[in-house]
């Protein structure tokens, strides 16, 4: 990856604190950033921000994991400048100082933001890639809980359709799928099976399709399933045929096979369903399906920064409203 060079200097000056709203390093202390951010890097007492501009085009230099994605080394760099501990006394929340770094990185196609734990994060504004994607697992912040708890609430209540319109298009673009096409519910006869069809560019250009069979509530093997609930039989059915199914790419031009088969379900898919499922699907097909159920929904969702759906927040706004204030 390669920015241009006034662009890597304007990023140099806030390393170095030249620019406004950075704390001021000499020699000296521009090489202990360094080695706070694990790097073996050693200023050698030339012109400051000369000799950061070429440590940054080295690191701009490395590898990224995947397209739109900033070298990680290069992207840890800032997180640890943009540290709330290395804030100046007029800018306490570090807004001025994202500001001033986002001037050249907006020049060069990409936005640095704070997540809901307080962490820079990275994103192609053109594909609203994120550089890094957060770890669904890891302990979430507090405002994210909060969002989490809103989302789940949100899930007890939204359509199927809702679920794909307001929960799995925005959470799949975000985590760097394209070509979304939700298939919806007005005609069934040309659904095969799939709700959504995606593609993912991988890091060598081949392109991998995916197809999502969408429900919104738990999938159980139960020989008498409750309202609301889907029985995996029935899955099963739309699975092979979602499978067996050819799309047609307008970008290509031509049909394809889906590669993949995402089964999403707003609840809980069952162990016994899964079993289920794999049971009844050969060895190659088996090796096709992927499941996310609606724990997998909430964490991808709240970590990757999405904003919740506007039924969502408005509910929200709703039940505080009617709080008895004492």
């Amino acid at each position: 990856m390669q920015f241009k060079s006034r662009n890597v200097r304007s990023l140099a000056e806030c390393v170095v604190g030249d620019a406004a709203h950075f704390p001021y390093r000499s020699s000296k202390y521009i090489t202990e950033f360094f080695e706070d951010c694990d790097l073996p890097f050693v200023h050698d007492g030339s012109t400051r921000w000369a000799w950061a501009t070429d440590r940054l085009t080295e690191l701009l230099s490395e590898p990224s994991p995947q397209p739109h994605a900033l070298p990680p080394r290069f992207a840890h760099v800032f997180r640890i400048l943009m540290d709330r501990s290395e804030a100046v006394d007029d800018d306490l929340d570090r807004s001025k100082a994202l500001e001033i770094l986002n001037i050249p990185l907006k020049k060069e196609g990409y936005e640095a933001y704070f997540d809901d734990g307080g962490t820079l994060q990275f994103r192609h504004i053109a594909t609203k890639k994120v550089s890094e994607a957060s770890n669904p697992h890891r302990p979430l912040a507090p405002e994210e809980v909060r969002r989490r708890e809103q989302l789940a609430t949100y899930l007890d209540a939204c359509t199927e359709d809702e679920l794909i319109e307001d929960v799995l298009l925005p959470m799949f673009r975000q985590l760097g799928f394209h070509r979304i096409t939700a298939a919806g519910h007005s005609d069934k006869q040309l659904e095969y099976g799939k709700d959504i069809w995606m593609r993912h560019t991988l890091p060598t250009m081949h392109v991998i399709y995916f197809g999502i069979q969408a429900k919104k509530g738990k999938i159980d093997s139960s020989g008498m399933t409750k309202t609301g609930n889907a029985n995996v039989a029935e899955i099963h059915n739309q699975v092979v045929m979602m499978l067996g199914h050819e799309i047609f790419d307008p970008e290509l031009n031509r049909r394809v096979l889906v590669d993949h088969a995402f089964i999403v379900a707003g609840g809980e898919i069952t162990k016994q369903a899964r079993n289920w499922l794999g049971g009844k699907l050969d060895q190659s097909k088996r090796a096709q399906v992927l499941f996310m159920d609606r724990e997998d929904i909430l964490n991808l969702f709240v970590v990757t920064n999405i904003p919740l759906p506007a039924a969502a927040v408005r509910g929200q706004a709703t039940r505080e409203s009617n709080d008895i204030p004492f």
